[in-house]
């Protein structure tokens, strides 16, 4: 093959390279260093006429002087004062909006003072033994039983009495000294301190002669009882208790002068400490005289238990002790200290559930009350102080599950598993109570709404409102509700929103229309709705 066919295959096969393998030469007559041809290496001479044409257009901006001459025209100088204006006039119209708007709006109420005893129920246990469900009831087994209370978001624990007591005998009666059967002043201080870590407050029981047949020995000895409580006030208070109860103050002479000695000893101490009288009378004169002008005194008694069982007795009992204490804060129960079931049937325990978290004042319940404990519900059981039933092992040797009187479902065990039980109500209510500002200190207002029927209303300043019905009768009920005497910021709306019902069967959250409600026997509706400006 001659050497022009070898250059020209060897052009051939170069051709057919892939575009980017291909090499680069230089533009034929560019000088490469060496003297030699180098793939991918291009120069190329710019004329140095074009590099200072460059150079001699590059932009170096306005001087000082002409930025002066510019900025001072009358055209710029219009601009800016224009500019300036709509700025200030922007600005001065988004304030006056801000001030329309702060003055259109509603004002806030003040939220009025609020102790730890107005935020949730207060809780029972005059029996440590009864309570604990065992032979030997002590401080160290309630303190056991503290996460139990806990989760019934109680916020006072009303203790005893515990304190050293012989029948009937002044001298033998030391109110600061402890039984030796309930445990020992550090048994006491402990479960102080534990009861606080939940949050939980204690109020010590100071009836003096509990286990005698006058609770306040005889009159002639009234003068050294009284000194006796004096000293107890001062020493348990130092101990760190949160308050004190002292009960059938009906049996006191002049009872009125000696609870607002007491009232005072209490609160000089501190302001968050709360005195608790309770009497057995349900005569509301009476009641009101004990009160007195005592500030801050909470009373429990037996007014409501004489309620007949009607919608119209209980709306009449409510609305005339609220209007004749002037709507002082105040509590509900019914009784110093027994069992709701001692007084009211069974199948009205959850309408007087609902109605005491639901009232404006402190609820005040007797363990066991939670669950429909009944006295002397199960044989072997004392009428006074029945056991609490925790569990299967609770119920005396002489009963069981399946003899049939009693069964699982009366126990905290066997309650805490059914959703829609006594227990559950009792937690849920209490929930609520203790976190909806309308339910804590909210105004009230009853309502008229047909035979059988108690209905009422809560609402605070721009929170949730509640409606709360009760139907006492045997009967379903049409509800008709008369809302002319609701003032307008709580005017009853068309639909209200079903927070729970005291039976099974309605839907948790459904929307309901007051015109076509319709309730059950002995059903009770916790209903909520909006705020509207």
């Amino acid at each position: 093959m001659s050497q022009d066919t070898e250059v020209d295959m060897k052009e051939v096969e170069l051709n057919e390279l892939e575009p980017e393998k291909q090499p680069m030469y230089a533009a034929p007559g560019a000088a490469v260093a060496g003297g030699a041809e180098k793939n991918g290496l291009v120069k190329l001479k710019v004329a140095d006429d074009e590099t200072e044409t460059a150079a001699s257009t590059k932009f170096t901006g306005l001087s000082k002087e002409e930025l002066l001459k510019v900025t001072g025209s009358p055209g710029w100088v219009r601009t800016r004062w224009a500019l300036l204006l709509l700025f200030w006039l922007g600005w001065l119209g988004m304030l006056a909006g801000a001030v329309v708007i702060i003055v259109r709006a509603p004002r806030c109420r003040e939220l009025p003072g609020q102790r730890w005893w107005h935020q949730g129920a207060l809780y029972r246990i005059g029996d440590l033994q009864a309570f604990q469900g065992r032979e030997a009831g002590d401080l160290a087994g309630l303190k056991e039983h503290l996460d139990y209370l806990s989760t019934l978001k109680v916020k006072g624990l009303v203790l005893g009495p515990i304190h050293k007591n012989q029948e009937d005998d002044v001298a033998g009666t030391n109110l600061k000294q402890i039984d030796p059967f309930f445990g020992s002043k550090e048994d006491f201080d402990s479960l102080l301190q534990a009861a606080k870590k939940k949050s939980i407050r204690v109020i010590l029981d100071l009836t003096p002669n509990y286990r005698g047949l006058n609770s306040w020995f005889l009159p002639e000895k009234i003068d050294t009882v009284a000194t006796k409580v004096k000293d107890a006030l001062s020493f348990w208070l130092q101990a760190g208790v949160d308050g004190f109860q002292v009960r059938d103050v009906e049996n006191l002479k002049d009872a009125p002068s000696f609870l607002a000695e007491w009232q005072n000893i209490t609160q000089s101490f501190n302001e968050d400490r709360l005195l608790i009288a309770g009497t057995n009378s349900s005569d509301l004169q009476q009641i009101l005289s004990l009160l007195g002008s005592t500030k801050d005194l909470l009373l429990t008694s037996s007014y409501l238990s004489n309620s007949g069982f009607t919608g119209e007795h209980v709306k009449l009992l409510v609305t005339q002790y609220l209007n004749a204490t002037d709507n002082r804060w105040c509590s509900w129960s019914l009784s110093q200290s027994g069992l709701l079931t001692s007084f009211i049937p069974a199948h009205l325990l959850q309408l007087y559930q609902l109605l005491f978290f639901t009232l404006p004042g402190t609820p005040v319940f007797s363990y066991g009350d939670e669950i429909g404990l009944q006295a002397a519900a199960l044989p072997g059981q004392p009428v006074q102080g029945p056991v609490m039933l925790w569990n299967e092992s609770s119920f005396p040797s002489t009963s069981s599950p399946a003899s049939g009187s009693v069964n699982l479902s009366m126990t905290v065990k066997g309650q805490s598993e059914l959703p829609g039980s006594l227990l559950s109500l009792f937690r849920r209510l209490s929930d609520e109570r203790g976190k909806e500002r309308s339910l804590l200190h909210g105004d009230f207002h009853a309502l008229s709404s047909g035979p059988g029927i108690f209905s009422y209303v809560r609402h605070w300043d721009q929170n949730e409102r509640f409606l709360v019905v009760l139907n006492f009768g045997n009967l379903s009920h049409s509800v008709q509700l008369e809302a002319a005497s609701l003032p307008a910021s709580a005017s009853l709306p068309a639909k209200v929103k079903l927070l729970l019902s005291t039976q099974s069967g309605r839907e948790q959250g459904a929307s309901l229309e007051l015109e076509h409600l319709n309730m059950a026997p002995h059903e009770g509706l916790l209903l909520q709705f909006p705020y509207v400006a």
